[in-house]
């Protein structure tokens, strides 16, 4: 008796032909959203006329370019120095403490730049408890010494290095522990000290990962607003956000966005070009651990230092200072008015963690399914928010709506007398969009990382069986993605609860969120009060920051 094993039969219903086409829609529909901005402000750059660009010429557009180009490269020398020289002592040396700083070296990454510049600003400002220290004891008055400015282009740099050197030190971390030791200890035989073996073999070798970081840095440097708004430093953010809201110049707004995102989109080419070309070593072959260095005496007391003095300034301080200012405060975090803030910051992160990572989902599934020329196109498209900063997303989001709302206003007017008012413009929903333009490349590079773990060979298992596109990604996919979904989703969460240029621009009218509320505060002076909802803030950034140092201290 022969048993006929039946053949896999080709699938021809409209079910996974329709269900595929519904997936092919999404994911450029995903990317035309993605690209809606950028286009939007350039045609409304082009439209607002020569005489706002010389005028921009002749006045701020210079000493924005300048104050942004010299903010980018003090940021950048101070991520590059801080990240890579703690990754490297904590990969390569052993001293009292080393388990515990290469784990905490990450939490400043849950801190917005603009809550420690409220923090450090109450401290170290003219009345602050530094200064006002210095008077008593000296005897002093307010112009008789010096003491360094803290509202000022350096210390908005030192702000933004303490919370971005982060992203260098887990790549350049993750680089320096996937090198072998072969090429090192060849450069110690043939004479060379530590330190240049270091400077021309093991840097070199990691210059891929530590060039990424720091172009990530830089990205979130010129996308900031708190930090430079508040020290009063003239950036291309602030002047979006005052040509838009102050002198109501949108053609100005728009001119100005279109000159950040040129030089964004110019970062991300240089990122992708230097990752196009980086050849990364590969450990599996013949590779033999890096041994670590035991320090000790001064030595390890410096290395101890040097690691725990970033700790120190980018989490510990600002946690104490924030504690002290926000028990002093009149803020009630169980107030009513608090509790709305906390529901409407929580709202907006839940629901575009949600959408954002089902879009990243959409694309990345498509791109897997049909590789190819359109899938390819819509997946760099979709990585491109990431480069554009939030304001630049907002003013491209809001010119095609707003013109959208006042089109229809005035047809409804005209033909049923009915004002229809604005549908989209100054809608939950919109800032929403704006939301998964702006991370949806933290979801997508989320969702790819866990997809590659998933072999094909279980796609075509799975179809083999009769299963659809959309049922292999239910019924396969989905389960075996869920904790570089999760992952996605409370990276998701936190970046859109630290946003502000996009929410400032965007948010619905008396919709306020505990972003918006620290920056109202802390506008007005009135920094205690604005301590409050930044410690809700940063407790929100935790979790996933935690999530991040339980990978981190499991990687060697």
């Amino acid at each position: 008796m022969t048993i006929e094993t039946p053949l896999p039969t080709k699938v021809t219903s409209k079910g996974p032909r329709d269900g595929l086409r519904l997936l092919a829609t999404a994911a450029i529909a995903v990317a035309g959203i993605s690209a809606l901005p950028m286009i939007a402000v350039l045609l409304a750059a082009f439209m607002g006329g020569t005489e706002t660009v010389r005028h921009l010429l002749n006045t701020v557009l210079l000493g924005y370019a300048g104050t942004t180009l010299l903010l980018v490269v003090m940021v950048a020398t101070g991520t590059f120095l801080v990240g890579v020289g703690a990754a490297w002592l904590v990969t390569m040396t052993r001293f009292v403490g080393v388990r515990f700083l290469e784990i905490a070296l990450v939490l400043p990454l849950a801190f917005p730049a603009y809550v420690l510049a409220y923090a450090y600003t109450h401290v170290l400002d003219h009345p602050g408890i530094v200064q006002s220290t210095l008077r008593d004891v000296t005897g002093w008055g307010p112009r008789d010494y010096w003491f360094p400015e803290i509202r000022s282009l350096g210390g908005a740099a030192l702000m933004l290095v303490l919370v971005l050197y982060p992203y260098v030190y887990l790549l350049a971390r993750a680089a320096f522990l996937q090198q072998s030791a072969t090429t090192f200890l060849a450069a110690r035989a043939l004479g060379s000290s530590a330190w240049v073996a270091f400077y021309k073999v093991s840097l070199p070798l990691a210059r891929p990962a530590i060039a990424g970081g720091v172009l990530l840095a830089v990205m979130e440097t010129i996308a900031d607003f708190g930090t430079v708004a508040y020290f009063g430093v003239q950036t291309f953010a602030t002047g979006i956000y005052t040509s838009w809201f102050s002198l109501f110049d949108r053609a100005g707004a728009a001119q100005l966005a279109l000159c950040l995102l040129s030089f964004a989109l110019l970062l991300a080419m240089l990122e992708r070009a230097q990752r196009g070309k980086a050849k990364y070593h590969d450990p599996s072959r013949r590779a033999v651990a890096m041994p670590p260095v035991q320090l000790r005496g001064w030595r390890a007391v410096s290395a101890f230092v040097a690691c725990g003095v970033p700790v120190l300034l980018g989490a510990v301080f600002p946690v104490i200072i924030l504690f002290s200012m926000g028990i002093g405060s009149e803020q009630d975090l169980l107030s009513p008015r608090y509790m709305g803030f906390i529901k409407n910051s929580a709202t907006l992160a839940g629901t575009a963690a949600v959408l954002t990572v089902a879009a990243a989902v959409c694309v990345g599934f498509f791109q897997r399914l049909r590789p190819g020329k359109i899938s390819n196109a819509a997946a760099y498209i979709a990585r491109l928010g990431y480069a554009v900063p939030g304001g630049v997303i907002a003013v491209g989001l809001l010119v095609p709506f707003a013109l959208f709302d006042n089109k229809l206003d005035a047809w409804m007017r005209s033909t049923f007398d009915v004002s229809t008012g604005l549908l989209v413009t100054g809608s939950i929903w919109l800032l929403v969009t704006a939301y998964l333009v702006r991370f949806l490349a933290a979801a997508l590079g989320a969702y790819e990382g866990g997809q590659a773990m998933v072999h094909t060979n279980m796609d075509s298992a799975a179809r083999s069986l009769g299963e659809t596109p959309v049922g292999t990604l239910r019924r396969v996919h989905l389960p075996i993605l869920s904790p570089s979904l999760l992952t996605a989703l409370l990276i998701v969460f936190v970046d859109v609860m630290k946003e502000l240029p996009a929410t400032l621009i965007m948010r619905p009218f008396n919709y306020d969120t505990l972003a918006v509320q620290a920056y109202r505060l802390a506008s007005d002076e009135r920094l205690e009060g604005a301590a409050v909802p930044s410690l809700v803030i940063v407790a929100m950034g935790l979790l996933p920051v935690i999530l991040i140092c339980r990978q981190v201290g499991r990687q060697r």
